[in-house]
């Protein structure tokens, strides 16, 4: 069932959005060759409790093992989501997606945002550069009246223009109280074909893309999702608000640019 939010939840969403962008401008100041994963978890964790959220990833069930024993998903260059912080330090030229959920007066965050690490060879941060495009583009379609498809085809037909691959097997979602609410909102789609978008309507919106080949497995963790053909992967999503003539993004990347300076793709 797809859960309407009147304004006041709208913006009670938007505060703990924009503690996920908060959180990971923290992560970004970190990131450089040698430092692990598992350090970017730790920093993330102490500031989502410190600024009176809870970090709704950890913790999060499993249907196939246990439960997500982390704050963040730092997924490392052909991992796609869902990758586990560890100790293996990060290199030069790797990239590394991270992904952070919130729960802040009883309403969720969720954003995520792909990082270069180092100096990133042009194939890569052309991906990156398409996939946060096709994030945009996606947005773009979410308004009163139109359809779910519009918001998937607008994803997928700019990455498949690149000979990118669009993953299937994991999508965006509705969001409000709980992280995971109706729609799923996929990155692919037909023009005018899927739920009618409302307002009031809030989704997060998530392209996952392959440099190389769309099909992907799960790693022996039953958590990390891995390209088959090892090719680097990119995720950014957004947290939105359906709106009646544009989409509320209530998440923001603002304060991670704001980090990253001249180094933005």
């Amino acid at each position: 069932m797809v859960i309407l939010k009147t304004d006041d939840e709208i913006e009670l969403l938007r505060q703990s959005n924009l503690l996920v962008g908060r959180t990971l401008a923290e992560v970004a100041k970190l990131i450089k060759p040698g430092v692990t994963t598992k350090q970017l978890d730790k920093v993330a964790e102490e500031f989502i409790r410190d600024n009176g959220a809870i970090p709704t990833f950890k913790g999060f069930p499993n249907p196939y093992g246990s439960p997500f024993p982390a704050t963040l998903c730092t997924s490392v260059n052909s991992q796609v989501v869902h990758g586990i912080p560890n100790d293996e330090p990060l290199r030069d030229g790797d990239i590394v997606s991270v992904d952070c959920g919130t729960l802040l007066n009883g309403f969720c965050g969720d954003s995520a945002y792909t990082f270069c690490v180092g100096e990133v060879d042009e194939k890569t941060r052309q991906l990156l550069k398409v996939t946060k495009e096709a994030l945009y583009k996606g947005i773009e379609n979410a308004v009163h009246g139109k359809r779910l498809g519009d918001i998937g085809y607008a994803v997928q037909t700019h990455c498949e223009n690149y000979h990118y691959g669009v993953v299937r097997e994991f999508v965006g979602h509705g969001i409000g109280r709980e992280m995971h609410e109706d729609p799923p909102v996929p990155n692919y789609g037909k023009r005018g074909y899927g739920t009618l978008l409302k307002k009031g309507m809030c989704l997060a919106i998530e392209p996952m893309i392959t440099l190389g080949d769309r099909k992907i497995y799960l790693e022996n963790d039953n958590w990390s999702v891995r390209t088959r053909d090892n090719s680097v992967a990119a995720h950014f999503e957004h947290t939105v608000a359906v709106g009646l003539d544009k989409a509320d993004i209530l998440s923001s990347f603002e304060f991670i640019e704001q980090v990253l300076g001249d180094k933005v793709i």
